[in-house]
């Protein structure tokens, strides 16, 4: 079994959730569960900005990021939060990588806008590094900073870095742990289940706004891309890792319309 595990950066900023996840995520990969972990790190971000009397400006939910705020995405997001990550997987008994899109070319993105500046959207993601690593008992960990052909680095939203590995390496399961309990609908209560149509629904009602959006957009496109399913979950609960792995039910599950006429 194939899953991608995207981690927000609020659930990695405490060492005790960081600890706990990485302990989860550990124990099902000695159960056997092929694993890919993508991480944000956007709080982080801001504060290690605010540090340094830097500004942190948004365009659509995306941070301008000019020069200077994409050295500190390299500090921040490929360094301290990855590695910080990568320690607490370790200290688990997993041999876990840190990367990011960069190496050998794992994602590839594109400028999004002169506006935002060095921020840029996966275009095509090669899944061989992630696959040589798991397939010889390496635990990727990747930080959601992509690059081109030329080597210049992007600053990427986390879920879109997602959705783009989960594409490449043909997960079974793309999991958003969050700081959310899930998806809320219409009457404000948590979804058990959504269909892509459903969320879509969702945005153009402005039910699903901000960070929601950005996340449901990007869980839409990977069920259009073929992920089969996409779990929207609390990572602040404990157990939440091998509970949705095994079936069990948490969080929001989004799937395609397709899958309405079968199993489901």
């Amino acid at each position: 079994m194939k899953v991608l595990v995207k981690i927000g950066g609020t659930l990695l900023d405490e060492q005790e959730s960081r600890r706990r996840l990485a302990a989860e995520i550990a124990a099902v990969v000695r159960a056997g569960v092929r694993i890919v972990v993508v991480h944000g790190g956007g709080k982080q971000m801001t504060r290690f900005l605010a540090e340094r009397g830097i500004e942190s400006r948004f365009v659509n939910g995306l941070r301008v990021t000019t020069s200077e705020v994409l050295d500190a995405v390299l500090k921040v997001l490929a360094g301290s939060v990855n590695q910080e990550l990568v320690s607490a997987l370790v200290a688990e008994a997993a041999n876990a990588v840190g990367l990011t899109g960069m190496d050998a070319l794992l994602t590839e993105a594109e400028q999004t806008s002169q506006e935002l500046g060095f921020v840029g959207h996966p275009v095509a993601s090669d899944a061989a590094l992630l696959e040589l690593l798991v397939s010889n008992g390496y635990l990727p960990v990747v930080a959601c900073v992509a690059g081109d052909r030329q080597g210049n680095f992007y600053n990427v939203n986390a879920d879109q870095m997602a959705v783009a590995c989960a594409k490449s390496f043909q997960v079974s399961k793309l999991i958003f742990l969050t700081d959310v309990e899930g998806v809320r609908g219409r009457s404000g209560e948590i979804a058990s289940k959504l269909t892509s149509g459903e969320c879509r629904a969702l945005i153009d009602e402005q039910i699903a706004t901000g960070g929601m959006r950005a996340k449901l957009e990007a869980a839409m496109n990977g069920l259009e891309q073929g992920v089969g399913e996409v779990v929207i979950a609390p990572g602040a609960q404990p157990g939440i890792v091998r509970r949705l792995i095994s079936g069990g039910a948490a969080g929001t599950r989004l799937i395609a319309e397709m899958q309405l006429s079968g199993n489901v």
